[in-house]
């Protein structure tokens, strides 16, 4: 049961950041984000996203806030794969 838990965690984790993935990358096809793929990777990603873009600075056309959110999802799945498996 806890391999279990440990595999969902870790496929959550991946998940998000594919996601913030295919949202940057749809982006360049439909930056109007009127297609239903781009609306429910904006709906899925927007509650990480929008948090980070309110304490960047502003960098005009260019939002760094998904390579941030990559980043820290990253730091954040690697302590809490290491707390789980040293629990």
């Amino acid at each position: 049961m806890f391999g279990f838990i440990v595999t969902f965690i870790n496929f959550l984790f991946q998940a998000l950041l594919f996601a913030i993935l295919g949202r940057v990358l749809i982006s360049w096809i439909d930056p109007t984000g009127k297609m239903r793929v781009s609306q429910i990777l904006h709906e899925l990603t927007e509650p990480i996203l929008a948090p980070i873009r309110s304490v960047l600075p502003s960098m005009g056309m260019i939002d760094l806030s998904p390579l941030v959110a990559i980043l820290l999802l990253q730091l954040l799945q690697g302590l809490v794969m290491r707390a789980m498996l040293h629990a």
